[in-house]
């Protein structure tokens, strides 16, 4: 019998040593079995004749039970997932926004049903405006800015910021990230506009920077674009290059101003105060002659109405104390003695280192007259010869 007989799987001629069934066979009535089950329609050949009957096919509503079962299983599985913590997730049922579910595993309905966002909200997202990757790689026209006193300055900065609300900005705003550098460029360039340009070159970088955050933040929330600025870093502020030379030189003018008024500052502050201490010890000076004087004046007056009461009481010998005081005063300086012989021996002794140190000595009250020899002076032997010689000058002396 050939292999593809159409009589050869009948069930009347079959015979055992007949080898095996048609392969084409097989095949068309299997396909009108699954035909009949899905439609109740059959292909022609009637089943009379072909020794199946409508269950005749083992297991082959089962078999395609499973199979469906199986694909039901994996649908509803595709609609699990997990969130990562610093994450969330956004569920969009056809398109629509739905929730937005924390970190964790998470079951929406899947697809085409609904749908998930996964968006990073731990992650610090950096904006650069006036360069990019590298502060050579200029971007002039987000750089250029004018300042209050109409200069221009190139400015380059950075933002950093992370995101706070994944449903704004997935949704509100087609372009966050872009808005972002829009936003940032704006209040920067409104900030610089208000200011001068040496308050924003070099005192003022701290305060632009805090400001200008400030201000990026209050924009963005009015846009709804879910962003929370973190950070604002300024990078560069310099001049435009084709006056970088004309400004180095005013700014090397302005630090030789600052030099020179500090090295005038420090002169003042060295000579002024000298100088308000010797106006200050001339003045006490000055206050110290004046008392002296005055001091001086007071007591002369009172000496003078002392001696003035002893004057009236003894006349003469007032006199002659005011007449011995001041030729003391006169010859106070000078080196000569005189001695009075009148009453008295004429071989005296003079100690005359004494007298030097008196004479030396500033004059501290009346002197002594030295009138008589001392005490312990006794007279020294002389010969003949000699006492004939004072005789005779003594009788000249006599009138």
């Amino acid at each position: 019998m050939a292999w593809n007989d159409p009589q050869w799987g009948n069930n009347g001629n079959r015979n055992k040593n007949s080898g095996p069934p048609d392969l084409d066979e097989l095949w068309r009535r299997i396909n009108q079995r699954l035909n009949g089950m899905f439609g109740n329609k059959s292909t022609g050949g009637g089943s009379g004749g072909d020794g199946f009957s409508s269950g005749g096919l083992p297991g082959g509503g089962n078999l395609v039970g499973l199979l469906i079962g199986a694909l039901v299983a994996v649908w509803v599985a595709s609609g699990f997932y997990i969130i990562d913590t610093g994450q969330r997730g956004v569920v969009l049922r056809f398109g629509q926004y739905v929730e937005t579910t924390e970190p964790g595993p998470r079951w929406h309905l899947p697809w085409p049903i609904e749908s998930r966002e996964v968006v990073n909200v731990d992650q610090v997202r950096t904006v650069e405006i006036g360069y990019r990757n590298n502060v050579k790689s200029k971007v002039l026209k987000e750089s250029l800015m004018l300042t209050d006193d109409e200069n221009i300055i190139d400015l380059q900065f950075a933002v950093q910021y992370i995101l706070k609300d994944p449903k704004e900005f997935l949704f509100v705003n087609r372009a966050p990230e872009d808005t972002v550098l829009q936003v940032a460029e704006t209040a920067m360039r409104e900030i610089v506009g208000k200011n001068k340009m040496d308050f924003v070159l070099y005192e003022g970088r701290a305060d632009i920077a805090a400001r200008a955050k400030v201000l990026m933040q209050q924009i963005l929330d009015r846009y709804k674009t879910g962003i929370s600025i973190s950070q604002v870093t300024l990078q560069n502020i310099q001049p435009p290059e084709q006056v970088q030379a004309a400004f180095d030189d005013a700014v090397k003018a302005g630090q030789d101003r600052e030099r020179l008024k500090n090295e005038a500052e420090a002169y003042s502050n060295d000579v002024v105060p000298r100088a308000r201490g010797l106006a200050s010890r001339l003045k006490e000076e000055a206050e110290g002659y004046k008392l002296s004087v005055i001091a001086n004046a007071e007591g002369e007056a009172s000496r003078f109405a002392q001696i003035f009461a002893e004057y009236q009481k003894a006349p003469q010998v007032t006199r002659q104390r005011m007449y011995l005081d001041t030729m003391q005063t006169v010859m106070n300086n000078t080196s000569k003695v005189l001695v009075d012989q009148k009453g008295g021996n004429s071989l005296l002794y003079l100690p005359l280192d004494k007298l030097q140190q008196i004479v030396s000595q500033p004059y501290g009250g009346a002197p002594e007259v030295l009138s008589q020899p001392p005490a312990a002076a006794a007279p020294a032997p002389v010969d003949a010869r000699s006492r004939d010689a004072l005789r005779s000058r003594d009788r000249e002396d006599r009138p």
